[in-house]
């Protein structure tokens, strides 16, 4: 058994599918045995009371303990986490949905949840020691690693799609990153960024390539905890392209439920989409045997063109053991719903966002959730960035 360290509880790393070991000490990126996303397994072999939170820092490293950098000096922050959960009443009383609430991640550092995931992978870059980190990307998350990048002194390389609005290429520049532009998806990105890998020594924080953005995102689900008095929704609406958050926040629920945070009533888990590229939804209704082959079309909803989650396993073992689903959304009713939740709540978000709202009325159409339900939707990033491709 390893020794606990002042900051961190990370015992090791396990395959998400076989449970084989790696050292936490080395760089890693997915596991060699099965070619599955790692996960970071704790040891709280000391008592760590909740209680204690109210004294800590207004941001996602007040849960220090349950997270993997081991140093605290290694830490590159901007202040991520801790964002708000709104009560949308207005819109609830609108909609017959009296318990509906708005969990906005558009307040982190670069607008978006992608600054906890970013800032965790950073942290733990700088720790092992990496000078160059290089991402394919759909938009937010080349601006948040070229963030943190630049905070800490790293190289950051960003590979996007060319059709990206104008505003992700401009945030990456003006942050010193050296920026690719391919033309197709971000599975295209990915090809490339496999490219550049065999000229380069770069490390890949691509989606669950690596294991530590699932670190930084699974503080959304010990937040929504908190802030919510240690009481958890319903149900909670998720967009889901990589899945990242989503797997997440569920790691947190479990880890929660070790500590004694929280009892095991958990949520419902719900995986929305685009409908111009919904490969969880086509999975989990039989249409395909798994996305690997799966052809998507680009969506406003950059974050959500991924047509080939490299999590699909874990995103669909959530949904089934949430007794969840997933369901796609067209670009117009993102629109809608980014344009409804504006007019009535005063919140401008992204149309990842907007998708929560308009699957949160079908699903009560279907009979899936009920109205009197607690229902809380993620919105993963800021409208603001996406207003040219809007209007």
């Amino acid at each position: 058994m390893r020794v606990v360290q002042d900051i961190s509880h990370i015992s090791y790393l396990q395959c998400s599918k076989c449970n084989q070991s790696y050292e936490v000490e080395r760089i890693n990126t997915f596991s060699t045995c099965c070619h599955k996303p790692l996960l970071a397994k704790y040891e709280f072999l000391t008592e760590i009371s909740k209680h204690e939170l109210k004294e800590r820092e207004s941001s996602m490293w007040r849960y220090f303990e349950m997270l993997p950098v081991l140093n605290k000096e290694n830490i590159i922050s901007l202040g991520e986490g801790m964002t708000p959960i709104l009560p949308l009443q207005r819109l609830g009383d609108l909609y017959g949905m009296p318990n509906l609430w708005l969990k906005d991640e558009s307040l982190n550092p670069t607008g978006s949840f992608k600054a906890r995931g970013l800032s965790m992978a950073v942290s733990k870059a700088k720790e092992l020691g990496v000078d160059t980190c290089i991402i394919p990307t759909a938009g937010n998350a080349g601006g948040a690693l070229s963030a943190y990048c630049a905070r800490a002194g790293i190289k950051a390389v960003v590979v996007m799609p060319s059709h990206t609005p104008a505003v992700f290429k401009q945030e990456c520049k003006f942050y010193d990153a050296e920026l690719i532009l391919v033309d197709g998806l971000i599975s295209d990105c990915g090809r490339k960024v496999a490219e550049i890998k065999k000229e380069r020594d770069c490390f890949d924080v691509s989606t669950l390539k690596e294991p530590y953005r699932i670190e930084g995102k699974k503080t959304m689900g010990y937040e929504i905890a908190e802030q919510g008095n240690w009481e958890l929704p319903d149900v909670i609406l998720y967009p889901t392209g990589g899945g990242t958050g989503l797997i997440g926040i569920w790691k947190a629920f479990y880890e929660m439920q070790e500590l004694g945070w929280i009892d095991d009533k958990f949520p419902k888990m719900i995986a929305v989409q685009a409908e111009n590229c919904q490969p969880i939804v086509e999975t989990l209704n039989g249409s395909q045997e798994n996305a690997r082959n799966y052809k998507g079309k680009a969506s406003l909803a950059n974050g959500l063109a991924v047509p080939n989650p490299f999590g699909e396993d874990l995103i669909l073992e959530i949904l089934q053991e949430s007794n969840g689903t997933a369901l796609g959304i067209s670009d117009m009713e993102m629109i809608n719903g980014v344009k409804d939740i504006a007019k009535h709540e005063g919140t401008l978000i992204a149309p990842e966002g907007g998708a929560l709202l308009k699957a949160a009325q079908k699903l009560i159409d279907n009979h899936f959730i009920r109205p009197d339900e607690k229902i809380l939707l993620l919105n993963t990033g800021s409208g603001y960035k996406y207003l040219e491709n809007m209007i």
